[in-house]
């Protein structure tokens, strides 16, 4: 695999400007690999990020050096694919707990009964950032970790979760007791 290899060259005042290029550069999946140099695989989604990091590093009277790299033997690739791989991992770990929490906080929401369109929008909000963390995460893994699997199906409970809840809101708000199905008098919402 070739890798770009971002060597960040900036005053040290104002912060802002280094903390603006770090920022990118984790935004978009970037390694850091010793102090203000950063590894990505080399494709083109990422090196548009590099671009956007350089120009903010331009606009602190600072600049960029970009390389494309390769490994000279297979050590060095498997610590370079290890480093980049261990980051995703993490990532998608903390994309997975995020969805317990949303997944705890439906049942809480379900058990104390709180059946408002305002909270429903609420969450309907919750699952899209999820949604949209899940798109960021899976165009950065590259690698195709396993750790995505899970985390796809987890984002997948999690929709199934809140369905689930709009159906008990819906049921609520229109006179439909929420404990008891109307036409068959069975218990309802406690799956």
């Amino acid at each position: 695999m070739t890798w770009i290899l971002v060597v960040v060259r900036l005053a040290g005042e104002p912060s802002r400007n280094r903390v603006a290029v770090w920022r990118e550069l984790r935004r978009a999946g970037a390694v850091p690999v010793a102090q203000a140099v950063w590894v990505v695989p080399s494709t083109p989604a990422f090196l548009a990020a590099v671009e956007r990091a350089a120009e903010l590093a331009r606009r602190g009277e600072g600049d960029v050096l970009v390389l494309e790299v390769a490994s000279r033997d297979a050590a060095g690739e498997s610590a370079l694919r290890d480093l980049f791989a261990a980051a995703r991992v993490q990532e998608w770990a903390e994309f997975v707990d995020d969805c317990g929490k949303f997944e705890v906080e439906i049942a809480k929401e379900i058990r104390v009964e709180k059946f408002t369109l305002a909270e429903l929008e609420e969450e309907e909000q919750s699952l899209e950032r999820l949604r949209r963390w899940y798109r960021d995460l899976k165009a950065r893994d590259v690698l195709d970790l396993p750790a995505a699997v899970e985390s796809e199906a987890r984002l997948r409970v999690c929709a199934a979760a809140l369905e689930g809840y709009a159906d008990l809101v819906f049921r609520y708000l229109h006179g439909n007791p929420v404990g008891r199905d109307s036409t068959s008098g069975a218990e309802v919402g406690d799956g």
